[in-house]
């Protein structure tokens, strides 16, 4: 993926969202098909993962990657902590490293940039120097799930904390348009409606697989036992959690896009996908596709108008 040598600069914002990150890929793969080429790429969390494959020119594997992932493979990469974050995080980012960035960002093909949250100040930071690897995990550490990350002294945690989808960093590397991707859209109430009215028993952040990962803790006694009882219509654990963040980030994007608004807002519909649903990729990509088809006249006119 190479720069244009003329023309409006296009910064692409890739916004958080855990596993329906994997809509990003979707949106650069459709995107590419129209020959619409970013100039710029900036990430927040599983937006920075995706984005910084996609600057370094790896896009196609981690595709293929993805698309390959059950539910095994994703377990496979996850280390045990129970100290400042249920994941470790550094299983993941090894094979990360190894496979698809192991670079600092001047030798990116593409200007990237990603946005991580100071955890003692509440600052934002944006990250554009040293390791990509580095800064991509400090991006992604979602409190409660992924460790915190001590990055040039500070205590770094996700950056949809403070601002889930970065157009501003965009316009701050000097995109002259930027097309932003919204991952919240559909999120706010989804895990608990029962046919539009009542909790689900069981929530869709919480697939089996996730019991599967909670035994390796020694939370309950087998995956063929009797699920634990919990009261009528109350959430499971992983489910009050994954909602809450859920709520959080959904509230500040629409306040962050309102006072600084992409150019084009893309959208995925990708709100059946849970939190830790890193397995169902190959869903996640055919919606990022779709929603680039959506906006494609709105693409168009937002290039040729600028």
């Amino acid at each position: 993926m190479k720069a244009k040598a003329c023309g409006p600069r296009i910064g692409l914002a890739l916004g958080s969202g855990s596993a329906r990150g994997w809509a990003h890929l979707g949106v650069l793969r459709a995107l590419a098909a129209e020959g619409i080429q970013p100039d710029l790429i900036c990430g927040c969390s599983i937006g920075a993962f995706v984005g910084a494959a996609a600057a370094a020119g790896d896009l196609d594997k981690l595709g293929d990657w993805v698309e390959s992932l059950g539910w095994q493979d994703v377990l496979s990469l996850l280390d045990v902590s129970l100290r400042s974050g249920l994941i470790r995080g550094g299983r993941l980012m090894e094979f990360f490293s190894k496979n698809f960035i192991d670079t600092s960002f001047d030798q990116l093909d593409l200007p990237f940039a990603c946005v991580a949250t100071d955890l003692f100040t509440g600052r934002e930071v944006w990250l554009r120097e040293g390791g990509v690897a580095d800064a991509v995990r400090a991006s992604i550490a979602l409190p409660g799930l992924l460790t915190p990350v001590v990055h040039d002294g500070r205590l770094l945690v996700d950056g949809g904390l403070v601002n889930p989808v970065p157009v501003s960093l965009c316009r701050a590397l000097g995109a002259d348009i930027v097309i932003a991707v919204d991952l919240g859209s559909e999120l706010i109430g989804r895990a608990w409606r029962r046919a539009g009215v009542e909790p689900v028993e069981e929530d869709a952040d919480e697939p089996g697989w996730i019991r599967r990962l909670l035994l390796r803790f020694g939370v309950a006694g087998g995956v063929e036992a009797e699920p634990v009882r919990r009261e009528e219509n109350l959430p499971s654990l992983v489910g009050v959690m994954s909602t809450s963040i859920n709520i959080m980030q959904v509230r500040i994007a629409r306040s962050r896009l309102a006072g600084e608004p992409a150019d084009v807002l893309l959208s995925p519909r990708v709100g059946q996908i849970g939190m830790m649903d890193y397995h169902r990729g190959r869903e996640a990509i055919a919606e990022g596709e779709a929603a680039v088809q959506r906006m494609l006249p709105a693409i168009r006119f937002a290039l040729e108008h600028s």
